[in-house]
């Protein structure tokens, strides 16, 4: 349980809570429907599936796919690597070529990295200050042997949205297939899996107030169907392409969290910009040596990054005891060094080390805002008093 007195949490790109709509709908999976949904010769097993079923249909509606298109697997880093890896081990005697940016998550990037170890050339395509690459740079970039172009949606440090339609129909022409990391996208901004035109797009369910444990990879229709070589062996579930028991329940709260916030999803994305706009004017009107990190316009509704000059970033993290933000990605909070994100944006070492990423939620408030605000001004403005780094 979270002290009485909980800090603010601003940290929802990295989790957040599951919705009580969403623990209702579960419980049902937890106790009558407890069945394994893979048990094909009593009512138990039958009712498991059904559940698991609803909810596939549930999750391809909400985002544009098919029913049999939906693989659930334990999450958005287990969609990354069998879309990335699954993809290319079959072709290989097709190709050996992949492409993506670095910008990219770790659950991409070390994949990529991994298969490089196997002998497949991977190309990362370095982005511009805001964070973008372009579909011109993908084009150039493409070989005959390229097999895979794997570029995310929304970046989960700095919400830099990416031009991934332009970049889909541009290797469709070229016969290259497309993976698509939307784990922050969804729920937040409108996602399609049609519109978008990739053959393959991750999502997870803890990202948007469902369960953890439980995210999908969708698979777009095309002939010839796309098949992959799956990561798991042992029982052939999921049309093959990952066994293992199904995690009805998580299965059904991730459903349940999508609706939802797929109904909410217009209005309370336009409150979370304005509350994200009223943090960023409260603390770059007071404070010099503020830099925004990102795409000022297309980027995700929810995210502001901010590089704070003359000041030790681990020490301002510490200081701000009554907020919970991050300096980066969740996923990489382990490795001491600066943001990869920032870096590849161009920032210095003792810039991107100095960063902060808000991300707000539903539960936040402008009364929240305004006291994150203050702490970060008195925080900063604390630390380069002491800090030879700063100049007034």
């Amino acid at each position: 349980m979270p002290p009485l007195t909980a800090p603010i949490y601003m940290d929802h790109n990295a989790t957040t809570p599951v919705d009580p709509r969403v623990v209702e709908a579960m419980l049902p999976a937890f106790g009558t429907h407890f069945g394994n949904a893979a048990s094909k010769t009593h009512a138990y097993g039958w009712a498991a599936a059904k559940l698991a079923e609803r909810a596939r249909e549930s999750i391809a509606a909400g985002l544009g796919g098919l029913p049999e298109g939906v693989i659930f697997t334990s999450g958005a880093t287990e969609a990354n690597n069998l879309a990335i890896k699954g993809a290319v081990w079959p072709l290989r005697g097709r190709g050996d070529h992949i492409v993506t940016v670095s910008t990219e998550h770790k659950a991409v990037l070390d994949p990529c990295a991994r298969l490089a170890q196997e002998g497949f050339s991977v190309t990362v395509l370095p982005v511009d200050r805001e964070g973008h690459a372009t579909p011109e740079q993908v084009a150039l970039a493409l070989e005959p042997r390229t097999l895979l172009v794997s570029v995310m949606l929304a970046n989960n440090e700095i919400g830099t949205l990416q031009p991934v339609a332009a970049i889909a129909r541009m290797c469709r022409q070229r016969g290259v297939l497309v993976h698509c990391d939307a784990t922050q996208a969804v729920g937040k901004i409108p996602v399609d899996l049609d519109a978008l035109g990739v053959d393959l797009l991750s999502c997870s369910a803890h990202k948007l107030y469902g369960p953890k444990g439980v995210g999908a990879l969708l698979i777009r229709r095309r002939t010839p169907r796309l098949r992959l070589t799956p990561l798991l062996d042992g029982g052939g579930h999921e049309q093959g392409m990952r066994s293992g028991t199904l995690n009805v329940p998580g299965i059904v709260g991730f459903a349940r969290a999508l609706e939802l916030a797929l109904a909410e999803l217009p209005e309370e994305s336009a409150r979370e910009a304005a509350l994200r706009d009223r943090l960023r004017d409260a603390i770059t009107s007071r404070l010099a040596g503020v830099i925004e990190n990102g795409d000022p316009v297309e980027r995700l509704p929810n995210t502001l990054n901010l590089s704070f000059e003359g000041v030790d970033g681990a020490a301002l993290l510490v200081s701000l005891h009554d907020v919970a933000v991050s300096s980066g990605s969740a996923c990489t909070s382990a490795d001491p060094s600066p943001s990869h994100v920032l870096a590849a944006l161009g920032r210095s070492k003792a810039l991107a080390a100095a960063s902060l990423r808000f991300s707000l939620g539903r539960s936040n408030t402008a009364e929240e805002v305004e006291t994150v605000a203050d702490a970060v001004v008195r925080e900063v403005d604390r630390l380069r008093e002491r800090s030879p780094l700063w100049k007034n």
